[in-house]
């Protein structure tokens, strides 16, 4: 039996070249890029060719990167290092009700460390309204940190109004964007952001390192101390071949990114398409408009995610759910009780399908059918 793969946004599998480049730099660059000698030159040049070419990524300087351990991190680093570092002028940050939990659960520890956060509520496709972010914005907000694109359901917020209003304000603007880069084109000076964080993982790069792209003149509070890495913002020796890979993993995703978007709007349509045709019911969850092309949500009336889940798993398609299965229980989706409420049938029926570079058409078709036949059998 194939197993189909359709759940990239949670991570995907490193490109074979990005592995190729780690192999190559694992074998051949072992020295500590702080050493003055060849070895330690060597492996600082790997991390000077990534930085270029990620800050190159955002429209950004090779000085605003900091290289992190991913986009937990990055968030963390952003939120805390900033929050503490403009104190003085405010404790108020806003962000949003449908944030990923690296940036919610740093909102909710700065609130008990005395700091007040406005979490901006969604529509039913997941988006803020800019009228809601005008009246929250207040004379002492120091932060805004609102994600560029939604990991569970794929919606993209309104990111240049949103830093065009804070142009002339004091706040610094965050966006998580994870999920976004590599996908979506990013720009952080014709969008206006102060601090951007990123992941390896979600582009076909390895795990366990990103990076926070930090505004000249932004000053944040190191998170970390010990050696005077990434200048002096982040102590630790650095992960060298993985950072390789993640530069390897930017540069193709770069050549590959207007294909893909292509491709992946095609699978979209296809799915539902294929759908329908099985006379199956089903919502979107989230907007096609404003939307990132490789995330899927759909609701599946009369149906369990549970349930789903488990026999989709055992046609051999991986897949994931909004809602976190525990032994017997299930824990809404933060995201959908936004969107949809406390009540809503869609906590518990709705299913996230997310493509990758690898994803197939033919694997699109037999996902889709797959998925009609449960649905199908389970509402019987």
């Amino acid at each position: 039996m194939e197993r189909i793969y359709l759940d990239h946004a949670a991570t995907t599998p490193m490109h074979p070249k990005v592995i190729e480049k780690m192999m190559e730099v694992m074998n051949s660059t072992f020295g500590n890029p702080s050493s003055i000698h060849a070895f330690g030159r060597d492996s600082r040049h790997q991390i000077d060719l990534a930085r270029e070419t990620l800050a190159h990524s955002i429209g950004a300087k090779e000085s605003e990167i900091i290289i992190t351990s991913g986009g937990t991190e990055a968030d963390n680093m952003a939120l805390f290092g900033a929050a503490e570092s403009y104190q003085h002028n405010g404790k108020h940050i806003i962000s949003t009700q449908v944030e990923h939990h690296a940036v919610l659960h740093a909102c909710q520890r700065l609130e008990k460390i005395g700091y007040e956060v406005t979490y901006l509520p969604v529509d039913e496709t997941g988006r803020i309204s800019i009228m809601d972010f005008r009246d929250a914005l207040r004379d002492d907000t120091i932060l805004v940190s609102i994600m560029y694109g939604n990991n569970e359901v794929g919606t993209i917020q309104p990111i240049s109004e949103i830093g065009m209003l804070l142009k002339d304000h004091q706040a610094l603007f965050h966006t998580d964007a994870v999920q976004a880069y590599g996908v979506e084109k990013i720009d952080v000076n014709e969008s206006c952001i102060d601090l951007l964080s990123v992941t390896a993982h979600k582009l076909n790069g390895p795990k366990g390192t990103g990076f926070l792209y930090n505004r000249e003149g932004v000053k944040i509070i190191p998170r970390s101390f010990g050696g005077d890495q990434e200048r002096k913002r982040r102590a630790g020796t650095e992960n060298v071949a993985s950072i390789a890979g993640f530069r390897e993993a930017v540069i193709i995703a770069g050549e590959e990114r207007t294909a893909k978007r292509e491709r992946f709007g095609e699978f979209k349509d296809l799915f539902m398409k294929k759908l329908t045709e099985y006379h199956v019911e089903f919502q979107l969850n989230g907007s096609l408009e404003f939307s990132m092309p490789h995330v899927l949500n759909l609701s599946f009336p009369g149906t369990n995610v549970e349930s789903m889940l488990v026999n989709l798993d055992l046609a051999g398609i991986a897949v994931s759910s909004g809602s976190a299965c525990t032994a017997g229980s299930i824990e809404p989706s933060h995201v959908l009780v936004a969107m949809f409420g406390k009540e809503s049938e869609r906590l518990i029926n709705s299913i996230r399908f997310s493509f990758g570079y690898n994803t197939t058409k033919e694997q699109i078709v037999k996902a889709a059918e797959e998925t009609a036949k449960i649905v199908l059998r389970l509402k019987k």
